[in-house]
């Protein structure tokens, strides 16, 4: 399952941004911009960003942390991580503060209690073993530090959930077929029906551990931000 996730991300990099500006209506940005401010990046810090894609959070966090803090972006797909690093290259100029990572989430190639927090971008929904992920991120987070996780959720609202499913089949599948990624946007929806609801999903953060844990749901709960503590 991971190789076959991989494989999408690295076949629909080219279209990745444009893609997520349709799913979201634009907004995407705007949510990524709550997750950073929820995971409370200061001056000189060491931060954390999984699941990274084409560096919009990462790209956030090192201008907060700043010139003397640093920022790895991890991803496991080599062509996405290609793009961050040319995006990065163009739009931020401090190259030295940001260290763009090819690696599993479920094994993180970092030392225990290493970051000061971290962030989590449409990620969460996508590993095969949720707990195991978190597990990794609380290992590697220092004692007190936060954590910010943004994705999709299924709206617990039968009218806004019909919306939802109205606007994947409708509306993001025929944009993707336009742009010849069909079937890689086409899981979107069966990856949401597994996708732990917002409660459940601070059930399995204290689980491993978390000292606290709060969903947020946005955008008339069409996404969540999950927010830890350790």
């Amino acid at each position: 399952m991971t190789h076959e996730i991989r494989a999408i991300f690295d076949r629909i990099a080219p279209v990745y941004d444009q893609l997520n500006d349709w799913l979201s209506l634009g907004q995407h940005r705007i949510w990524k911009e709550m997750a950073i401010k929820w995971s409370n990046p200061q001056p000189g810090e060491t931060f954390l960003d999984l699941c990274c894609g084409s560096g919009d959070i990462t790209l956030g966090l090192a201008r907060r942390v700043g010139a003397t803090g640093h920022v790895y972006g991890v991803d496991f797909s080599a062509n996405l991580l290609a793009m961050a690093q040319e995006r990065s290259q163009r739009k931020y100029p401090y190259q030295s503060t940001i260290t763009w990572v090819e690696a599993d989430v479920l094994d993180l190639p970092f030392d225990s209690n290493q970051f000061a927090g971290a962030t989590m971008g449409y990620g969460l929904r996508n590993v095969k073993d949720i707990p195991h992920s978190l597990q990794e991120l609380y290992r590697v987070l220092k004692p007190n530090a936060k954590a910010a996780i943004l994705d999709f959720h299924r709206p617990e609202n039968a009218q806004l959930r019909s919306f939802q499913q109205w606007y994947l089949d409708n509306v993001v599948v025929p944009i993707a077929t336009q742009l010849g990624v069909k079937e890689e946007y086409a899981y979107i929806s069966p990856s949401l029906d597994r996708f732990p609801m917002g409660k459940e999903q601070v059930e399995l953060a204290y689980e491993v551990g978390f000292a606290s844990a709060t969903h947020y749901p946005i955008a008339n709960g069409m996404m969540g931000v999950l927010v830890v503590s350790k």
